[in-house]
């Protein structure tokens, strides 16, 4: 049985999203929110509604706990970031991300996930040899898309992990 490199890759990120589902049915829009430390990261509304996450251009020193919200919404600024480049459109800034808040962040997560599958379905083999673009390398010429598709992956499943571990707590600390 041969496998093409892209037929691995696309495996791999339908592994992922098939775990993160098991999450996205179960978490609520207060798992969002819940913060499990004193030193966490979240999203705040601004003066407009606006969901606004905590950041800094230096990471702190401790790093503190995110939310389940925090983690969505940097997964929609990277996963969208690396669709847009998959697709063959400008990488979205971390700026231009607006998560959509606690009641519609599950439909938005799977939104992501649709628009990212449909960009590894159009790609070719060859494509898979095309440079890596900005995402996560800054341009790189050592690494091709299949390294970034490959990181994409690792990435998703550390954020579905920290998304899990972060609502099984929260169920947990109720009984």
């Amino acid at each position: 049985m041969s496998s093409s490199r892209h037929d691995l890759l696309r495996r791999q990120s339908e592994l992922a999203w098939a775990l993160f589902e098991y999450h996205l049915e179960r978490l609520t829009a207060d798992d969002f929110l819940w913060e499990p430390a004193g030193l966490c990261w979240t999203l705040r509304q601004d003066a407009t509604g606006t969901w606004v996450p905590d950041w800094a251009d230096t990471e702190p020193e401790p790093v503190p706990v995110p939310t389940a919200g925090w983690v969505s919404w940097h997964l929609g600024w990277w996963l969208g970031a690396t669709t847009d480049q998959v697709r063959g459109r400008t990488p979205r800034a971390r700026t231009d991300v607006v998560w959509p808040g606690p009641d519609d962040a599950v439909a938005w997560l799977r939104a992501l996930g649709e628009d990212w599958r449909g960009g590894l379905e159009q790609l070719t083999e060859a494509d898979l040899d095309g440079p890596a673009g900005p995402l996560p390398w800054q341009d790189d010429p050592e690494r091709t898309l299949a390294d970034t598709l490959a990181w994409a992956t690792a990435e998703l499943m550390k954020n579905v992990a920290e998304i899990g571990q972060l609502r099984l707590l929260r169920t947990a600390s109720r009984h």
